[in-house]
């Protein structure tokens, strides 16, 4: 049973920087969109950055600029940088993985952006 795993969330100040990991425990055939999404409470989950299988990405417009998402192949692993973070960036953090007849949720991280 494939697992996403996600770590690198925490508590940081405005302006600081935090990097998201996310790595599949198993084998996942032929994964190909890799992303992040986030839930602030009281809110919807919503896509924030995603990359495909060919290295293209695509961000949310709250995040253009700031976020950068990269994703390593053979490790079925996925990025996510986040500098210049804002207090409204404060969320869970889920990272997703679509593959061929399936997709994968990671737990969610906590995201907490205050000083």
């Amino acid at each position: 049973q494939v697992q996403l795993v996600e770590s690198g969330g925490g508590l940081v100040q405005p302006g600081g920087s935090l990097r998201l990991s996310c790595a599949a425990s198993g084998s996942i055939f032929s994964p190909n969109l890799m992303g992040w999404y986030r839930q602030a409470p009281g809110k919807q989950r919503e896509l924030v950055a995603a990359i495909t299988s060919g290295g293209s990405t695509s961000f949310a417009d709250s995040v253009k600029g700031r976020f950068t998402i990269s994703r390593d192949n053979a490790k079925n692993a996925v990025y996510l940088q986040m500098n210049s973070l804002k207090p409204e960036d404060t969320a869970v953090y889920y990272c997703k993985i679509w593959a061929a007849g399936s997709d994968y949720w990671g737990q969610g991280t906590q995201v907490t952006v205050s000083s």
